[in-house]
């Protein structure tokens, strides 16, 4: 029976917890002696290197641990890319994978994504097809990049599909459903039983808002990030406003002499992962400038205005789950008072995107021998 090697390269928080759901179904189809067996080697490229941003996924989803920590730092984007370019590249030259599997539209996607193309090893790229049409975001660049020159793309929705046909590229696409719902379902459960961050916050289901802001487009701007802040302090006048603070947004907020706008905010570090799926689930509204957050919302059934002016999950917002308000007080404050539930949005899947993507990843690499 062909054995088939997968390298994944990870780095930022989304990409610990859907690669979580794609290692559980490596192991779940190991377990099935009939099928190829499947082995997977996990490379961190150190992009999130704070403990509770990146070790501590391993400990509480039961990830395999990185074969490889490439120890690439925050820096600017050309030399972070640069060095996970380089370094992903030797990484790939030892292991002779017969797949390189990137997820999202970090620096590190990017990274993995070119290393692997120009050694002729196939890519295959989680949540591919996403568009904000931001060509500002750097995440926009990235996800266009690795899209077209993956061979695999896997695609959470039907619009992620379409829109990758609009830019000639078909071969290899495939509709497989949202990974981070596979995620919301084993793991929405686990955290109400094992965290207890409510009742060391003194918070109650449904008594306060979470928030969240790491966009550089939003970070980077004092204006932006001083509309966003101010709307957060009025918004704390009626509901405590809980705000996991991630480390560029403190590096900025203190470079813009802002920290007097966190006052009367719940600030706390960026919490473990099921302590911010529990923050999730017991929020009363989300206010977030990060997709995965903005798609966790709706999986939960938690109403929630996103602080950008574009968002590459347009679905949330056709079906009433997700208001975009940009970061302007006023018009933060506006979607605040007018947010609420919605309609379902079928299309992210029944749970079971690992479980495809694993097939299709067997499929598609040629027989060879052991």
């Amino acid at each position: 029976m062909p054995t088939v090697k997968i390298l994944t390269v990870i780095g930022t928080r989304p990409q610990f917890v859907k690669a979580a759901m794609v290692s559980r179904a490596i192991i779940n189809h190991n377990a099935d002696e009939r099928y190829p067996r499947l082995v997977e080697e996990i490379i961190q490229t150190g992009q999130h290197y704070d403990r509770e941003m990146s070790a501590i996924f391993f400990e509480e989803m039961g990830i395999p641990e990185p074969v490889a920590d490439l120890q690439v730092k925050s820096a600017l984007h050309g030399e972070m890319t640069g060095l996970m370019l380089t370094r992903v590249e030797a990484e790939i030259m030892d292991r002779r994978p017969d797949w390189v599997l990137v997820y999202g539209d970090s620096n590190s996607t990017v990274g993995g994504a070119l290393a692997s193309a120009k050694l002729h090893v196939p890519v295959a790229h989680v949540e591919a097809g996403l568009r904000s049409y931001n060509r500002r975001m750097p995440e926009e660049i990235n996800r266009v990049v690795a899209d077209h020159i993956s061979d695999l793309l896997f695609c959470p929705t039907h619009l992620a599909v379409r829109t990758l046909a609009g830019e000639g590229v078909t071969k290899g696409v495939h509709h497989v459903g949202d990974v981070m719902y596979d995620a919301a379902l084993v793991f929405g459960e686990l955290a109400e039983k094992r965290s207890d961050v409510l009742d060391r916050l003194a918070v109650k289901q449904g008594g306060y808002c979470l928030a969240t802001c790491h966009r550089a487009e939003n970070t980077d701007d004092p204006g932006r990030l001083r509309g966003i802040l101010t709307a957060l302090g009025a918004v704390r006048e009626k509901t405590p406003v809980i705000f996991p603070l991630h480390p560029r947004t403190r590096k900025y907020i203190d470079l813009h002499g802002l920290g007097g706008l966190l006052d009367g905010l719940t600030v706390i570090p960026p919490a473990s992962f099921l302590d911010m799926v529990r923050l999730e689930k017991s929020a009363a509204l989300i206010l977030t400038d990060s997709g995965g957050v903005q798609k966790e919302a709706y999986f939960h059934g938690v109403p929630c205005v996103t602080l950008r002016d574009e968002t590459e999950w347009v679905e949330t917002v056709e079906q009433g789950w997700n208001i975009l308000a940009g970061a302007d007080t006023e018009a933060i404050l506006d979607a605040v008072s007018r947010a609420g539930t919605g309609q379902p949005i079928p299309e992210f899947g029944q749970g079971r995107a690992a479980e495809t993507m694993v097939d299709l990843l067997v499929e598609a690499t040629p027989d060879q021998e052991d």
